[in-house]
């Protein structure tokens, strides 16, 4: 199993939005960085990916898992970009944010401090143990 990370505004969609989507989950849509193209294509069904709030909180708020990997982006007119289908896992008991993130030493090269503008990132199992256990789970 990888791990991943991807950003969302709250505003345009919610961890309980996410939630609300149920097993069936809902395809993560709208990704136009080929970086971040690149990471949705190696994603595996399985795979668990931290939610993150972007802009509006700037926190991980949940853990979401891969339920359909790569396949055509529906909303990209080009054909260019792919999705993939995520579902709600579980919710940190405590929303690990980027200053908490910045202040632990052991994440310093953690994708999300490095390249802050990347919305589908890889994270390291080490990075995903220290998260969980900054998180409460």
């Amino acid at each position: 199993m990888a791990y991943w990370l991807v950003k969302s505004e709250p505003s345009v969609w919610s961890w309980d939005q996410q939630v609300a989507k149920g097993a069936k989950g809902e395809a993560w849509t709208g990704v136009r960085n080929f970086t971040a193209r690149q990471n949705l294509v190696n994603m595996k069904k399985g795979d668990k990916a931290f939610f993150y709030h972007s802009n509006e909180g700037k926190e991980i708020v949940g853990i979401a898992e891969i339920i359909k990997e790569a396949y055509p982006d529906p909303t990209d007119k080009t054909g260019k970009f792919v999705c993939v289908d995520i579902k709600a896992d579980k919710p940190l008991k405590t929303p690990v944010t980027m200053a908490a993130i910045k202040a632990e030493k052991k994440l310093a090269d953690m994708a999300l401090v490095k390249y802050s503008r990347l919305s589908v990132q890889p994270v390291t199992a080490e990075e995903w143990k220290l998260v969980c256990k900054m998180g409460g789970v």
